[in-house]
């Protein structure tokens, strides 16, 4: 029974770390909207750890729609090809705090925009509920480099939300992926 309790209570407190997280204040999705390079990672999900070494810099751009939603479009480099990812982000009653059904997934999941200047870099933390809580946070910058100190604050904050070092790394840049002219 004790086990049983204190298990329920690990649930509940990690539903609540994942949850209690704010969005930056003020959140501008006029000036969020552009291109990104997703920059930094920290994922927990045991599954991701066979595919650490794959992952390269992302780039992404973000498309404001009427009504406070955004449409991202991201490409991703995988062994075989550049593959563009599409995702229509539905706002909440909170700015900066978006929801998107995940088609991989098969299910709802939530984006909060937790950090950004807007014109250098941009921390976001991602919930979902797959057999599991997972969090994921993503560093993203308007260009494929960063400065240290961004990359510095990103991993503490990555630590300070409980992501174990061994999960936060920085992928090396994707070759031609997109293509130029594409985004």
């Amino acid at each position: 029974m004790k086990t049983a309790l204190l298990s329920v209570a690990m649930v509940m407190m990690c539903v609540t770390m994942a949850h209690s997280v704010k969005p930056l204040k003020d959140f501008n999705l006029e000036k969020f909207a552009g291109k990104w390079y997703r920059v930094g990672l920290a994922y927990d999900s045991p599954g991701f750890i066979p595919f650490r070494d794959k992952v390269k810099i992302s780039m992404g751009v973000i498309t404001m729609l009427p009504g406070g939603n955004a449409n991202l479009t991201m490409w991703e480099a995988l062994s075989i090809a550049c593959i563009p990812k599409f995702y229509q982000y539905n706002k909440t009653s909170v700015p900066g705090h978006f929801i998107y059904f995940s088609t991989r997934h098969n299910m709802v999941k939530d984006v909060t925009v937790v950090d950004t200047n807007y014109s250098e870099y941009a921390v976001v933390l991602k919930y979902e509920n797959f057999n599991r809580e997972y969090t994921q946070a993503a560093l993203y910058s308007r260009s494929p480099r960063i400065k240290v100190q961004v990359l510095q604050k990103f991993k503490a904050f990555a630590l300070s939300r409980g992501f174990p070092r061994a999960s936060i790394l920085t992928p090396p840049p994707a070759e031609n992926c997109p293509a130029s002219g594409s985004g």
